[in-house]
């Protein structure tokens, strides 16, 4: 039987949610660039849960940075 700590550091290696806080499983990924810093192909992820996946995305967008919402598994 695995003990109450490997339990939990196998969680805490799960993808999980990036909002501030937030320790649900990753279901998207926010792919997005600050076209001031980055070359128009390279992306940066986010991951994010279904309740703050909204969230996420409407911040990237007012600044201009997200360019993809995808699936997390669909991650290439």
């Amino acid at each position: 039987m695995r003990s109450a700590y490997a339990l939990l550091v196998d969680a805490e290696l799960l993808p999980q949610c990036s909002a501030k806080g937030c320790r649900a499983s990753a279901v998207w990924a926010l792919h997005w660039n600050n076209p001031k810093l980055h070359t128009p192909e390279y992306r940066k992820i986010w991951l994010a849960c279904d309740d703050h996946r909204e969230s996420l995305g409407t911040f990237l967008e007012l600044r201009g940075f997200l360019r993809e919402v995808t699936a997390f598994g669909a991650i290439s």
